[in-house]
C-alpha cells in the first residue's frame, strides 16, 4: 500500500514537473516571438527611415539643378526687360530729340544761309532788299583790285550787297562764335589812285568785331529765301 502511494506521489510529480517545463517552453517561445517581432519592427522601420531620406536626397538633388536653371532664367529674362526699357528709353529720347529739332524754324536751313540773313537784319542799310547777294572774296585778294597800293585781305570775307548800289553792302568774316569783324570797304570804290599803302593799312587795322543777334526767326527765313551766292 506504502508502495502504491508512494508511485502515486511520484507521478504526479512527473506530471507537475513536464507541465511546468511545458510553461517555460511556451513563455520562452511567447518571449522569443515578441523579441523576434520588436526586432522585425524596429528593422521595418529602419528600412523606412532609410528609404524616405534617399528619396529626399534624390529629390532634392533633382530639383536643385531645376532651382538653379529656373533662378537663371528668371535672372536673364530680368536683364532683358532692363535692357529692353533702357533701348525704349533711349529710342523715346531719340524721338524726342528729333521732334524738337523738327520744330525748330531754322533746322532746314544752312549755318552760312542764317548768318548771311542775321547779319544784314541787323547791319544792312535796307532791310527789304529784293535780293540778297553773297561773295567770297578768299584771303590775299586786294581790298581795291584797281589800285596798285592797294593791302589785301588777311583772311577770307564775305561781301553782302542788295540788288541795287543804295542798298548798300557788308563785308566781313565770321568768328564762329556768334560774332563778326567788319571791314569798312564800299561796294564801289571812288576817289583818287593810288591812294596809298598807309590808307588801305588803316581800313585793316580798323576793323570792328560785332556780336550778331539771333534776331526773329521768321524774318530770318523770309531773309534767307532772297539770298543769291555768287
Amino acid at each position: 500500500m506504502k508502495k502504491h502511494n508512494c508511485f502515486i506521489v511520484l507521478s504526479l510529480l512527473a506530471a507537475l514537473l513536464v507541465m511546468m517545463s511545458a510553461c517555460g517552453n511556451s513563455n520562452d517561445s511567447e518571449k522569443s516571438g515578441q523579441k523576434k517581432k520588436e526586432s522585425d519592427d524596429v528593422s521595418v522601420k529602419e528600412d523606412r527611415t532609410i528609404s524616405a531620406d534617399r528619396s529626399r536626397t534624390a529629390s532634392a538633388k533633382d530639383s536643385a539643378p531645376d532651382s538653379e536653371t529656373n533662378g537663371k532664367q528668371e535672372s536673364e529674362a530680368q536683364s532683358k526687360s532692363e535692357k529692353k526699357e533702357t533701348e525704349k528709353d533711349v529710342v523715346l529720347e531719340e524721338e524726342k530729340t528729333n521732334d524738337s529739332e523738327a520744330t525748330k524754324p531754322l533746322s532746314e536751313y544752312g549755318a552760312k544761309q542764317i548768318e548771311y540773313a542775321r547779319v544784314w537784319l541787323q547791319l544792312g542799310e535796307n532791310k527789304d532788299t529784293d535780293g540778297l547777294y553773297a561773295r567770297h572774296i578768299p584771303a590775299g585778294t586786294p581790298l581795291n583790285p584797281d589800285d596798285e597800293t592797294s593791302a589785301t585781305y588777311p583772311e577770307e570775307v564775305i561781301q553782302l550787297a542788295g540788288d541795287r548800289l543804295i542798298d548798300g553792302s557788308i563785308t566781313y568774316s565770321g568768328n564762329g562764335d556768334g560774332t563778326i569783324n567788319i571791314y569798312n570797304v564800299p561796294l564801289r570804290w571812288d576817289g583818287h589812285y593810288p591812294a596809298g599803302k598807309k590808307f588801305y593799312k588803316d581800313i585793316i587795322d580798323k576793323t570792328q568785331s560785332v556780336y550778331i543777334n539771333p534776331g526773329n526767326d521768321e524774318e530770318v527765313i523770309e531773309m534767307i529765301k532772297r539770298i543769291k551766292v555768287q
